[in-house]
């Protein structure tokens, strides 16, 4: 892949953290392993009492910046992270998730390939505690139209994005304790063309403790509050048409037995594995 680099554009990574030491050190290996020429890595711990703050400092003269102090949340983290980025591209990375190896050298070739996209993403493995694989995601490109049909269509832990594209959207929404990933893609894909590469870039860990664990039904409202904020509502035949052209585009880049398999397990009452 490093034959068709002509240069390594500069990535920033954001890593918020607060109270995740069990997985803060493979979160940060998986960064700095990377091996990534021109990675800019910034950690904002929220005042962590668990150990987290004696990982962080084994690795400090890795980091461009990192603190540990109050903060507002997960969003407002990330914000301070964005202000002191320096990157063309970023990305945020939570503390109990990975990327895999060669994560950002594929971003970069994405985006030395098609210059004209602001996002870029990937598929991501869902894993438990312990890193074992729970199943596979598998992306398209993703659209605001599709966001609208079917909610997150990708994953922040497979996904890079242009650091400019704050200039003209603003930043995240410090007000969303969750959700703030769905609006920001939501704005994000509204404003500028995407990219899928067909390869699992990241993971995301599930976990007792993961926010989206310990509180799915506000997670469901808050999407709707958000989707009610941005109008981002469609009629359900409009959304059906979304989903197969999605399946589509699963079968057309080789997909087929990932698509079948969850076709199965729906049909089986198991719910959707997308």
């Amino acid at each position: 892949m490093k034959n068709y680099l002509k240069t390594y554009p500069k990535i920033t990574v954001i890593t918020p953290s607060f109270n995740q030491a069990e997985f803060l050190e493979r979160t940060i290996k998986s960064v700095l392993d990377q091996n990534y020429p021109n990675l800019e890595y910034i950690i904002m711990d929220g005042g962590s009492t668990d150990g987290s703050v004696e990982i962080i400092q084994k690795y400090e003269k890795y980091l461009k910046f990192w603190a540990s102090e109050k903060d507002n949340g997960q969003s407002h983290a990330i914000n301070k992270g964005l202000k002191i980025a320096t990157g063309e591209w970023v990305s945020w990375q939570n503390s109990d998730d990975i990327y895999y190896p060669g994560a950002f050298k594929s971003a970069a070739v994405a985006a030395q390939t098609h210059p004209e996209v602001g996002l870029i993403i990937g598929d991501v493995n869902l894993i438990d505690e312990k890193d074992r694989l729970i199943r596979d995601m598998h992306y398209v490109t993703p659209t605001y139209e599709a966001m609208v049909a079917e909610g997150m269509v990708l994953s922040n832990q497979a996904a890079f994005w242009r650091r400019d594209m704050h200039d003209a959207l603003g930043m995240m929404d410090e007000s969303l304790h969750l959700g703030f990933d769905f609006d920001w893609f939501l704005r994000l894909t509204k404003h500028t063309k995407a990219i899928s590469v067909n390869q699992c870039l990241g993971a995301f860990r599930i976990h007792g403790l993961a926010k989206t664990q310990k509180m799915p039904v506000q997670n469901l409202e808050i999407h709707h509050m958000i989707r009610s904020r941005h109008h981002a509502f469609m009629p359900e035949w409009k959304k059906k048409f979304y989903k197969i052209k999605r399946f589509l585009q699963l079968v057309a880049r080789g997909d087929l037995k990932y698509v079948t398999r969850g076709i199965l397990h729906r049909l089986k009452g198991g719910g959707n594995v997308y």
